[in-house]
């Protein structure tokens, strides 16, 4: 956890710096951990091996510290100042990094060039990066709270099941008051009116017997006092596991929806820019109808797409908005006010060594998806339930029972003559329910319950490497369409550039450059979009491998 919470915080620096391609190093083969478990069970029910949960019973909340920061070179800004030095996360957590090469982004992409829209108008603008959010989101946010309390109270419960060979103390007194006829012990019926008191460790003794309410005691089915405790102990590393689960899921969210709001923003800059060359092309379309070199139509053909450009501008304005609110409610934020990314721009991540064999990133989620240990854990579980109910036959109930403290009564109303009593008690006792019906059936129900949470656990296999492959297959589709609008841009702006200057040259009409603008701007947009849209696939890739971006680096 420590070295992904790390690792996300360094890329976060999107479009911030350039420097050296990432350093790549290649997952290691799981071997046999990519092939999925057997799936013909036995009748006969094994404990799996289980790992234990990334935290017990007191899970700790890293601290993310932002300690250093860096700046943004004017070459890469497109010659604009940035509202200042932009934060890069360098901490140490519990573990460091071999590796001291710093992390280098991909180096400046087609973007850099817009000019960033001022920040919108707002009560409150809150300034963030992606460590703050993944901080955030490991600190505060309810569905992993929840999940980690859910995980106190698995702990609380093995602790429970833990303490079951323990006595409890009852202490007291009783008090008890005959009158009229009572059956003595030799089957005579007599009239008797008498008092009887008990006080200490021990109550509820009227006469002859043991003190029934001891004040010591221990009651407990052998069985549940060897296998509970393992029930619990599995049941509580699920647990934990599904609380890393949780985690990871929010992680990614928030992730998801700071990517989706830096690209709302971005969006923003690409209409404005456009929305200004337009408005220069209805200025030269307009003086060239005043000066009768063209058409009024002309004319106002650009004020009809200048209008349409300023929709389209209100219209990313408000995916600014919503997509700043959904990053507000991803990181369990007060969502009054504007969150403002603290990147200045989108470029491609490289999370994913392009080489890896996609059968090697199956092996690793198989082998660190904490979903999988949680199925295990509770795989383990049902084992052990099932071994409950397979050895209760044939070991006993424990009753064990000590009491002391003082005893008295009499005739009448007089309760005199009172003085220490003792009792201790020892039983074991055996139990067949209903004639051995009842003892199968509960061993039928455990053992459908195993096979249950076996084939759980090759359903969330099958999940995990269908995520993985497609994952690995939106990545590699998103970096071709990343090229491809790469080179639309070149082209778009080439074909701009050649137009504005013929109709400056007097050898055409203002109008003609419209389909050239419109095409730029729809080229750059789908470069945006390509981006985002691959930066969130190599997100959903890391996730689903169980985010092992460390050893890409």
């Amino acid at each position: 956890m420590p070295k992904r919470l790390l690792t996300l915080g360094l890329i976060s620096c999107i479009g911030c710096t350039s420097g050296p391609e990432l350093a790549s190093k290649s997952i290691p083969d799981i071997g046999s951990a990519s092939q999925p478990a057997a799936r013909n069970f036995v009748a006969e029910q094994s404990t799996p091996a289980v790992d234990p949960p990334p935290f017990q019973s007191s899970p700790e909340t890293p601290n993310i510290d932002v300690v250093q920061s860096a700046d943004v070179p004017a070459e890469i800004s497109g010659g604009q100042n940035t509202p200042g030095d932009l934060s890069l996360v360098d901490y140490i957590l519990s573990e460091e990094f071999d590796d001291e090469t710093p992390l280098g982004l991909t180096p400046a992409s087609p973007m850099d060039s817009i000019q960033q829209p001022a920040a919108m108008q707002s009560d409150r603008i809150i300034d963030m990066n992606l460590p703050s959010a993944l901080a955030m989101v490991d600190a505060q946010h309810p569905a992993v709270g929840l999940a980690r309390w859910r995980v106190q109270e698995a702990y609380a419960r093995l602790e429970d099941a833990q303490s079951l060979w323990l006595p409890s103390i009852q202490a007291g007194f009783s008090f008890h008051h005959h009158d009229g006829n009572y059956q003595a012990s030799d089957g005579g019926i007599v009239d008797v009116n008498r008092n009887s008191f008990q006080y200490g460790f021990g109550t509820g003794a009227t006469g002859a017997g043991t003190t029934p309410r001891q004040g010591l005691v221990a009651q407990f089915h052998l069985a549940d006092a060897i296998f509970q405790p393992r029930v619990a102990k599995t049941t509580a590393w699920a647990r934990g596991h599904a609380a890393a689960a949780t985690q990871n899921r929010q992680m990614l969210s928030a992730a998801v929806a700071y990517l989706d709001l830096v690209g709302a923003y971005q969006d923003v800059s690409i209409l404005e820019a456009s929305r200004q060359r337009t408005e220069e092309l209805a200025k030269l379309t307009r003086d060239f109808a005043e000066a009768g070199e063209g058409l009024q139509a002309d004319a106002d053909r650009m004020q009809t797409e200048l209008a349409l450009n300023e929709s389209r501008l209100i219209g990313a304005r408000e995916q600014t908005a919503m997509a700043s609110a959904r990053l507000a409610e991803a990181i369990s934020m007060d969502g009054y006010g504007q969150i403002a990314p603290l990147d200045v721009t989108v470029v491609p991540l490289q999370l994913t060594d392009a080489n890896n064999d996609v059968g090697a990133m199956i092996g690793t989620g198989l082998a660190m998806r904490p979903e999988l240990k949680e199925s295990q854990a509770l795989v383990a579980a049902a084992c052990q339930a099932f071994k409950r109910e397979k050895y209760a036959p044939f070991v006993p109930s424990v009753l064990l029972g000590l009491s002391a403290g003082g005893f008295g009564g009499g005739l009448g109303n007089n309760t005199d003559n009172i003085d220490g009593r003792y009792d201790m008690d020892a039983l074991m006792s055996w139990q067949i329910r209903n004639l051995g019906v009842g003892d199968r059936a509960a061993r039928r129900e455990q053992s459908a319950r195993v096979q249950q949470a076996k084939f759980e656990q090759i359903r969330v296999m099958d999940q995990v490497a269908r995520q993985i492959s497609e994952g690995y297959a939106q990545v590699q589709s998103r970096q071709r369409q990343i090229k491809a609008t790469e080179q639309a841009i070149q082209f778009a702006e080439s074909s701009y550039d050649r137009n504005l200057k013929r109709i400056r040259d007097g050898e055409g009409l203002p109008l003609e450059v419209l389909q050239s603008l419109q095409a730029l701007e729809t080229a750059r947009r789908a470069y945006l979009r390509a981006v985002v849209d691959h930066n969130r696939a190599q997100f959903e890739l890391q996730w689903a491998q169980g985010w092992p971006v460390e050893a890409t680096m």
